[in-house]
């Protein structure tokens, strides 16, 4: 139904792409001769390196003046960077900065815990008074109540000595025997008195309590007899050759003692008391001192990178510098110096061309367009070898304020005139190409490059110095041609 339908409604479709079938293919075999040709010249064309219509891209040679420049790529850092420490290990007590904040040289940045030092001062102080106090004493000698005492004493052993060398009177010898007698009568009668009240007792007239009594007073009273006849012997005797001794002794070591306290102390002992204060004072200047580095101060002018220590964080001293690892737990924070500085590594080969002081113009990609003046600062006195690669390490530092935008860790280019070259004969340096046979450019002669054998000479901006070759009138080849045929030595010529 629906093919039938479609013929009925388009009865002369098929009819009507016959003719132009027919028109399509004799046109395709009237050109195609031509299309042919065309290909084969497009072909050619593409053998000889160029299309026909195709226009070389030339340069003039030229004469010109132009800086000779070391371009080297390096990072910004501080001119001076540390991880501040305290002197002694403690506990941080007060942090007075945050980061980011400027600092001036000898400002107060943190506070440690300074409590023992503070007990062990006040001791000091106590010990150096004392030393001071008794040098004092020892220069002044003694006073004259002092002397009278010693003087007095020095006669009251005098008088015993000489009571010891003349031995006892005779009326203590009488006095000796006068209570030998007295204790002897004493003993008599208590003896007696015991003998009766013996008597009494087997008789049952007293009692056992008053026969121990008079036996009590019987011992005591033969006791002192005992005493009394002891005593008259010494008497008799007389004194002992190591009493008159020990009295002579003492005689002697008070005499001593009169003449230290008039005549004053040794200067043996004065200079000890002396040594004695000095070492007190210097006890106490080194207590005083670790005080006083209690107090964490800034040692220069510079910015507060970071911090690592909070309020009672122990810390130690450090001298990690800037390993930022280890100084988590032995510093406080890190500063760094308000100026900054470009540092660069330069080839050994560049490295005797730069000087101290030299001029340098730093770039930035933080800040394209814009350039900020230098000045070569510190050149290494030793190389690196990094990768087989021996370098110096190139300091620049940087002029205020124009510099102050350029933070610590971006990556800049510095360039170093080192030179000029005065009406040199330059052609791009694209233009120049290296074969087998040597360096050369492409000469454009008519409408076809010729390769022309150079000598160079130094670069700069982009160019090449031809130091013979050219005569500074030809046009070169920007791009050299690529050619199928090769000269041998591997450079590309037209045919």
């Amino acid at each position: 139904m629906l093919s039938t339908s479609s013929s009925a409604e388009h009865p002369n479709k098929s009819n009507a792409k016959k003719p132009f079938s027919k028109i399509s293919k004799r046109w395709l075999w009237a050109f195609l001769p031509a299309l042919i040709l065309f290909s084969i010249f497009l072909g050619r064309g593409r053998v000889n390196g160029r299309s026909s219509d195709s226009e070389l891209l030339t340069q003039s040679v030229e004469r010109e003046t132009v800086p000779l420049v070391i371009s080297a790529n390096g990072t910004v850092d501080a001119e001076r960077s540390i991880n501040l420490s305290p002197e002694s290990s403690g506990v941080v007590k007060t942090l007075l900065v945050d980061e980011g904040d400027r600092v001036a040289q000898g400002q107060v940045v943190a506070l440690m815990d300074d409590s023992n030092l503070r007990g062990e001062l006040l001791q000091m102080q106590g010990q150096l008074a004392q030393q001071e106090a008794n040098l004092a004493k020892l220069i002044a000698g003694d006073r004259p109540e002092d002397i009278a005492r010693a003087e007095a004493q020095l006669a009251e052993a005098e008088a015993s000595l000489r009571e010891l060398q003349a031995g006892n009177r005779n009326q203590e010898v009488a006095q000796a025997e006068a209570r030998l007698r007295r204790t002897q009568a004493t003993l008599q009668q208590r003896e007696t008195s015991f003998q009766r009240y013996e008597s009494l007792y087997s008789q049952g007239a007293v009692s056992r309590e008053e026969l121990d009594q008079r036996r009590a007073d019987k011992e005591v009273a033969q006791a002192d007899v005992r005493e009394a006849e002891e005593s008259l012997r010494l008497q008799q005797a007389g004194t002992r050759r190591e009493q008159i001794s020990q009295a002579a002794a003492r005689v002697e070591q008070q005499r001593q003692t009169v003449a230290v306290s008039r005549t004053g102390n040794r200067e043996e002992d004065i200079a000890q008391a002396r040594a004695q204060v000095q070492s007190a004072r210097g006890t106490l200047q080194t207590i005083e001192a670790r005080l006083e580095d209690t107090d964490v101060a800034a040692p220069f002018d510079g910015v507060i990178n970071q911090i690592y220590a909070e309020l009672g964080s122990f810390v130690s001293p450090s001298t990690s510098g800037g390993n930022t690892e280890s100084a988590s737990s032995s510093s406080i924070l890190m500063l760094s110096s308000v100026r900054n500085e470009v540092v660069v590594n330069l080839p050994e080969s560049q490295i005797a061309k730069v000087d101290l002081g030299q001029p340098v113009v730093i770039t930035a990609d933080a800040f394209p367009g814009e350039q900020f003046a230098g000045e070569v600062e510190h050149i290494a006195a030793q190389a690196t070898v990094s990768q087989n690669v021996t370098s110096f390490e190139v300091r620049i530092s940087l002029n205020f304020p124009e510099a102050e935008k350029l933070r610590i860790g971006m990556n800049v280019e510095a360039q170093f005139e080192i030179g000029r070259l005065e009406n040199a004969l330059l052609v791009p340096n694209a233009a120049v190409v290296r074969g087998a046979e040597g360096e050369g450019v492409y000469v454009l002669e008519g409408n076809e490059p010729v390769f022309q054998t150079i000598q160079t000479g130094a670069t700069a901006e982009g160019k090449t110095e031809i130091k013979s070759g050219l005569e500074g009138d030809e046009q070169v080849l920007i791009s050299p041609p690529a050619e199928e045929e090769e000269r041998p030595g591997g450079i590309a010529f037209p045919p």
